[in-house]
């Protein structure tokens, strides 16, 4: 058996949680998993863990002792198991947070993006400089070769819009956010040009909450959702001053596909959207 990891990929962990799930459905311990499947209850531990992989063979022996008849979860399980890629992102390895990749790496792979923002512009949608001059703004200060590691992390995430197959992306993003001066006014005008730019992509859809809204108090924080190859797999992300968070329950996953959905409902459709954020552009 190869060697345990390290340090598993939030990618790798989604893998063993999912398979944690289906044998506590089926109402096994794991030493009971672990003699169905002829291996010790400290593997079948290390898998659930993400500490060790797990090949298609074994996977499909554990779906079957778990009476699991879901061939889509299945077979996007098995595809998460089996999958060897070395993403960009692994070129940051050691050399940033671990969050950094394992969204970079989430990102790759999702079928849809949805992000809620209020008092940023996403992420994704960030020109150089304004990601620059957000990211200057942490407390205690970064030292630059971070803040530009950081930067350009985040430049290279823009990828998934700008392949030939692109991730289909829809932002709503509050009116603040656009009003908001990380840096001069030449930066804000080109960033809001930047929004404008991209929003005219087919796969793109910008939505803005304005201010003149009554009784909007849809979205607390940042939010972002992430579409898995099944609904299942789906994940949210959010920000917070501790770190960022993935979290992947059914229950938590439907909170937040409903606050997407009330926030979006309330939020100017994407022609009346673009007309705001040119005016406040020229405004600047």
């Amino acid at each position: 058996m190869a060697g345990l990891r390290r340090e598993p990929t939030a990618r790798q962990l989604r893998l063993g949680i999912e398979l944690r799930r289906l044998r506590d459905a089926a109402g096994l311990t794991g030493r009971e998993a672990a003699a169905l499947l002829g291996v010790s209850s400290t593997q079948i531990n290390q898998i659930e863990s993400g500490l060790t992989g797990v090949s298609e063979k074994r996977l499909r022996r554990l779906a079957a002792n778990y009476s699991c008849v879901d061939d889509g979860l299945i077979d996007a399980l098995i595809a998460i198991a089996t999958d060897r890629t070395r993403g960009w992102w692994e070129e940051y390895r050691g050399m940033l947070p671990t969050p950094f990749l394992d969204l970079a790496e989430l990102e790759h792979h999702s079928t849809y993006r949805r992000d809620v923002e209020l008092l940023f512009i996403p992420g994704l949608l960030q020109t150089d400089d304004y990601a620059r001059a957000a990211f200057s703004s942490r407390i205690p200060e970064l030292p630059n070769e971070e803040l530009e590691l950081r930067v350009h992390h985040r430049m290279q995430r823009k990828v998934i819009l700008e392949a030939p197959t692109p991730t289909s992306y829809e932002a709503v993003i509050h009116e603040a956010a656009l009003r908001i001066r990380v840096s001069n006014r030449a930066t804000s005008r080109a960033q809001l040009t930047r929004v404008l730019e991209v929003s005219e992509a087919d796969h793109i859809t910008v939505r803005v909450v304005p201010f003149d809204l009554d009784g909007f108090g849809g979205a607390w924080s940042p939010m972002m959702l992430a579409g898995g190859t099944v609904p299942k797999l789906d994940t949210a992300v959010r920000d917070a001053p501790h770190g960022t968070g993935f979290i992947d329950s059914e229950a938590q996953l439907g909170v937040f596909r409903t606050l997407f959905r009330k926030v979006e409902a309330v939020s100017l459709d994407p022609a009346r959207s673009r007309d705001l954020i040119s005016r406040l552009a020229k405004e600047l």
